[in-house]
């Protein structure tokens, strides 16, 4: 199958999670033997950060201008599938092109669902969205789950919703050997959203201050200068995608916190989730609807809603820890690897080709 994606990008994963999300994802649609090309804006913020110049798997292919899209029309729309996706700068040209002059199955990813919801419910204007909705495409995609595919189609007129959740690439998170300057009892990993911060505090800060002998450690980006620092919380600034398992697996513990729209709409794992899990470090999370579904609590993740549920997950022993740390790891080589999601990728893809045969 050959399938072309109109994406935010893949060539750089400074401030944002679909890159690390589309390299595994390629990465196992080329080993499965399919041929995909990703189409990237070549913007100055992503060029100056840029960490992915040759694309495993697949092909990039960087333009300046739609006209070189335009261009190159025959190569991109002679495909299986042609894929737009949630915060593509120019997903509007992309979804008249596929949908004008394509062949394939014309696809929407939405990799930011809570957040179009969000925003069409506030009556924000949504500019990766067509002004005519979803109902054009022959299927659409949601990072989330549960109730978030109903709005999809109620909202946004999608006429078949499926999700295609979060994944790890196990080749590329996976247990190493810790480093001395990621060492923590307590990590973080988290590009800083402000929306994030209240369970950032309750979680991560608030644990600190009431433990000063332990080591806390944050990693990633855009973090202001009023951040509620402490004196034993080690700030790394972005951490990139090859570096995060030994940043995780310096860590005796990791806390994950999701964003609020996504926690409130529940069914959405973050990729930080399993790229802990994968590296089988111990996860104390948050809790959200549909969290037991990928993991089971108590088992394989531990939950917490404030610092003495972060504080009672440190006091655990190391061997319990470890038996947590195993579970969760077993769970996401099992069902949430990249290669687990390429086949999902293909098989709704194929799916809604079979239904568009059946009622021609």
């Amino acid at each position: 199958m050959k399938i072309v994606v109109w994406g935010l990008t893949v060539s750089s994963s400074w401030g944002n999670g679909h890159a690390t999300l589309w390299r595994g994802l390629i990465r196992a649609l080329g080993e499965q033997g399919h041929d995909v090309v990703f189409v990237e804006r070549d913007q100055p913020w992503y060029a100056d950060h840029r960490d992915l110049h040759d694309l495993p798997g697949g092909r990039l292919l960087l333009y300046r201008d739609w006209s070189d899209v335009l261009a190159r029309g025959r190569d991109l729309l002679d495909a299986d599938a042609l894929v737009v996706t949630s915060y593509c700068p120019d997903a509007k040209a992309a979804e008249a092109l596929v949908h004008d002059r394509g062949r394939g199955r014309t696809i929407f990813y939405d990799l930011d669902t809570p957040v179009t919801l969000g925003r069409l419910a506030a009556g924000e204007a949504v500019d990766y969205l067509p002004d005519h909705g979803l109902e054009r495409f022959d299927l659409v995609l949601s990072y989330t789950g549960g109730p978030a595919l109903d709005a999809l189609r109620r909202r946004l007129g999608a006429r078949r919703c499926a999700p295609l959740y979060g994944h790890v690439d196990p080749a590329a998170h996976r247990p190493v050997p810790p480093l001395e300057v990621y060492r923590s009892d307590l990590s973080y990993l988290g590009t800083y959203a402000a929306d994030r911060q209240p369970t950032v505090h309750r979680l991560f800060v608030e644990p600190a201050a009431r433990s000063p002998a332990h080591r806390f450690v944050l990693g990633g980006s855009s973090y202001p200068a009023d951040f509620p620092w402490r004196s034993n919380i080690w700030f790394m600034n972005h951490v990139a995608p090859p570096d995060h398992p030994a940043f995780f697996c310096s860590s005796r513990l990791t806390v994950n916190v999701t964003r609020a729209d996504m926690a409130a709409m529940g069914w959405c794992p973050s990729g930080r989730l399993f790229e802990a899990a994968a590296c089988g470090v111990p996860i104390v999370s948050d809790d959200w609807d549909g969290l037991d579904r990928f993991f089971t609590p108590g088992e394989e993740i531990l939950l917490a809603g404030g610092a003495e549920d972060t504080l009672g997950a440190l006091a655990l022993s190391d061997a319990e820890l470890a038996r947590i740390a195993g579970a969760a790891r077993a769970r996401v080589l099992a069902e949430h690897s990249s290669d687990h999601r390429a086949r999902e990728f293909v098989g709704l893809i194929e799916a809604a080709h079979d239904v568009e045969a059946v009622a021609a």
